[in-house]
């Protein structure tokens, strides 16, 4: 069974940064994709980042340039290095780990960025 905890949330103020973190502590699995999504309130949920096994990456363009995600294989462990926030990076952010088609959600971690 998959157990996402996300940590790393928080409030920042505008141009700062963070760094989320989501790691899987139920049974080990070597995840094919692991990313992650954020929902601003009444906004649809969006791809953010994700990372794939063979280490590629893909951004969404809103982030690309202020943000890196990574991971570690043998933890299961996925990070977001966010920088240079702004008010409209504010959401819940969920973290996303697909194995052999089947995914699996973080329960959220909130990012609140103050102007």
């Amino acid at each position: 069974q998959v157990q996402l905890v996300e940590s790393g949330g928080g409030l920042v103020q505008a141009g700062g940064s963070l760094r989320l973190s989501c790691t899987n502590s139920g049974r080990a699995f070597s995840f094919g994709v692991m990313g992650w999504y954020r929902q601003a309130p009444e906004k649809q949920r969006e791809l953010v980042a994700a990372i794939y096994a063979n280490g590629s990456t893909k951004y969404a363009d809103s982030v690309k340039g202020r943000f890196i995600i990574s991971r570690e294989l043998r933890k299961s462990t996925v990070y977001l290095q966010m920088n240079s926030l702004s008010p409209e990076d504010t959401a819940v952010y969920f973290c996303y780990a697909g194995f052999r088609g089947v995914g699996s959600w973080g329960q959220g971690t909130q990012v609140t960025v103050a102007s």
